[in-house]
């Protein structure tokens, strides 16, 4: 096992077929105004890659597009509405088909209402997960080690946790409304990016 930091794009050829996982680190949570500062992707066997992108960078990452563009590339993600729209913005593609792990977890895990990351890591595969750097500062000019393991271990248990909760969602009868929610999820990406990101355009009011 190995993490790859890599500046500006992914390297050809260094994933193998198949689902990855993916995620994002950005200065905030406002989409429009906290840039995207790096991009983890792991195949699951084993290593993640990070790509870091600087403050002045024009996201001319071709060959992480291409992987993340791919339509017949299925992607994890745990909680995927946020990196969505975080990837369109910056990368300019539509990182679909999309297995979102936090989804998967509310509709199968009803008994509670901890649906982080870590919780599932810990619940379902007895693995221990920080999130000390959760906060930390993406956008400076180097990424410490600490941040470096942090960023992976984003990626390193989604396929795991997928095999999992695609179990459970079956057991449950939930598969087909899970696979629909995943379908729609680049759309709520998109309606948050145009502005109905705190409003439920399905409700009455």
């Amino acid at each position: 096992m190995a993490v790859h930091f890599h500046e500006e794009d992914l390297p050809a050829g260094v994933l193998a077929d198949g689902p990855i996982a993916v995620d994002t680190e950005t200065m905030g949570l406002i989409t429009h105004r906290d840039r995207l500062c790096v991009v983890q992707i792991s195949d699951g066997n084993g290593d993640e890659h990070l790509v870091r992108f600087g403050p002045e960078s024009t996201y001319d990452a071709p060959n992480l597009k291409a992987v993340l563009g791919d339509p017949d590339r299925l992607k994890l993600y745990h909680f995927a509405r946020f990196d969505l729209a975080a990837i369109e913005h910056y990368l300019g593609v539509e990182a679909g088909p999309v297995f979102c792990t936090k989804i998967a977890s509310k509709l199968t895990r009803t008994y509670t209402d901890r649906h982080g990351l870590k919780n599932l890591v810990e619940e379902l595969l007895g693995e221990s997960l920080s999130k000390q750097q959760q906060s930390s500062d993406w956008g400076g000019p180097e990424l410490n080690e600490a941040q470096r393991e942090y960023a992976a271990s984003d990626v390193r248990y989604l396929h795991r946790l997928r095999e999992e909760l695609l179990r459970r969602l079956e057991r449950e009868g939930r598969l087909e409304i899970a696979q629909a929610c995943f379908d729609f999820l680049p759309t709520r990406a998109k309606l948050d990016m145009a502005g109905w990101a705190d409003h439920d355009i399905f409700s009455h009011a």
